[in-house]
């Protein structure tokens, strides 16, 4: 009888902490500005059957970013990333890949304009506050490798005016910008192409951000040396906590920090802890892969039937996911190693991103209660959640007046 009653005080004790933290969670939430800088929702945009107005069942539909999940995670803010993934880079490659830009870019501007009562596109770091006095939700637009732009120096212009506040170098393999983290071929510049130094000075001279997220350890190095504004990484990890070269080490931590940029977590499970091999999830895709020409290519249906397999194997072959306290495991790294003021939150969500405990923005208050579980006051909170990042932004827009 009496373990069972210290059972049940324990029990009731949990359950008023937890109550209390989510309490002072929404409160929080009530007075800062949250902001998720990386998510490829465009890809869901493109598929007629998705509506963005409209809590999509992510069991059902496996789709993690829709309006009213964004109300119910209490996230105000995110960056829709038009993601290219790299293709042949020659003329006829370039131009469709520039083609493909365009068009998402499209889509993506008149379906949020299909919500006008839920949410606004906004272009500068000042927009979000009077969008999220409105009762709306602010929409940032990035763009996810540099390969559209070819070797065409003027597309960074048309992308910029187009509404795109950032830019992802290169993706998993190297472009005519620079070297990726993962290209299987290894380097091919040792960091920033001739053409790629132009990229960073022409982003700077437009007051566009430089997301160093994919790109080699050397072209972020290259990119510290020649910008003259701070840098982002829109969603990268902690290589000392997970060993993935997509990550961050310490070397280029302290350079960001000396930079004045700010790495924003990414919460895809590979990048935030080692997880047991599945042989059989990876033989699937690989057929995948094989099936669509590893992805090189398509047409617009071609895309669509990709995207339909793609989420159709995922549903059947789960990864192992890490875990809200994981992620949290990878802020608290950052801060004690450079301080609370170069860190934030940039999901990947619709790209691979999602962990146990926060599998879609309906649940992304789930970190804001592990943050105050670990002792973090609402100042450092709403530094993570979008005050680190809305002071890179600002001094990006800063610099283009000074140039």
């Amino acid at each position: 009888m009496y373990k069972r009653i210290m059972l049940l005080g324990f029990t009731l004790i949990f359950i008023a902490c937890s109550d209390n933290l989510n309490e002072r969670a929404e409160k929080l939430h009530d007075k800062i500005i949250s902001i998720d800088t990386h998510t490829d929702t465009p890809f869901n945009l493109l598929d007629e059957g998705f509506d963005i107005g409209k809590w999509n069942n992510f069991d059902e539909t496996r789709t993690r970013v829709d309006f009213p999940r964004m109300q119910a995670g209490r996230l105000d803010a995110v960056f829709m990333a038009v993601f290219l993934g790299q293709g042949e880079r020659t003329p006829d490659g370039n131009r469709k890949a520039k083609k493909r830009a365009l068009r998402v870019l499209k889509v993506l501007h008149e379906k949020v304009g299909e919500y006008p009562n839920l949410a606004k596109i906004a272009l500068n770091a000042a927009d979000i506050e009077q969008i999220k006095k409105q009762g709306k939700h602010a929409v940032y637009i990035g763009i996810e490798n540099g390969y559209p732009i070819g070797t065409d120096i003027n597309m960074i212009d048309t992308f910029y005016n187009l509404g795109a506040r950032y830019i992802t170098l290169s993706h998993t393999k190297n472009n005519d910008i620079c070297d990726s983290s993962t290209d299987p071929k290894g380097a091919e510049y040792n960091g920033l192409s001739l053409f790629g130094e132009q990229v960073v000075e022409r982003m700077n001279n437009l007051g566009f951000m430089i997301d160093v997220s994919h790109i080699s350890d050397s072209a972020f190095f290259d990119v510290i040396r020649l910008s003259k504004a701070p840098i982002i990484a829109s969603h990268s990890s902690v290589r000392a906590v997970c060993d993935n070269p997509r990550n961050f080490s310490d070397e280029m931590l302290l350079a960001l920090k000396e930079n004045g940029g700010v790495i924003q977590i990414c919460i895809l499970s590979d990048y935030i802890k080692t997880l047991p091999k599945n042989p059989k999830r990876d033989s699937a895709f690989n057929v995948l892969r094989k099936k669509y020409n590893y992805y090189k290519n398509l047409t617009e249906e071609q895309h669509k039937l990709a995207v339909k397999d793609w989420l159709a194997t995922e549903k059947k072959f789960p990864q192992e996911l890490a875990t809200v306290s994981d992620v949290v495991d990878h802020i608290d790294y950052v801060v004690n190693k450079i301080g609370v003021d170069y860190v934030g939150i940039g999901t990947d969500f619709d790209g691979g991103g999602g962990v146990n405990g926060c599998i879609d923005a309906s649940q992304l208050k789930n970190i804001t209660i592990e943050l105050l579980r670990r002792g973090y006051n609402d100042k450092e909170i709403e530094k993570i959640w979008g005050g680190n990042f809305l002071r890179v932004f600002k001094e990006v827009e800063n610099q283009k007046k000074k140039i």
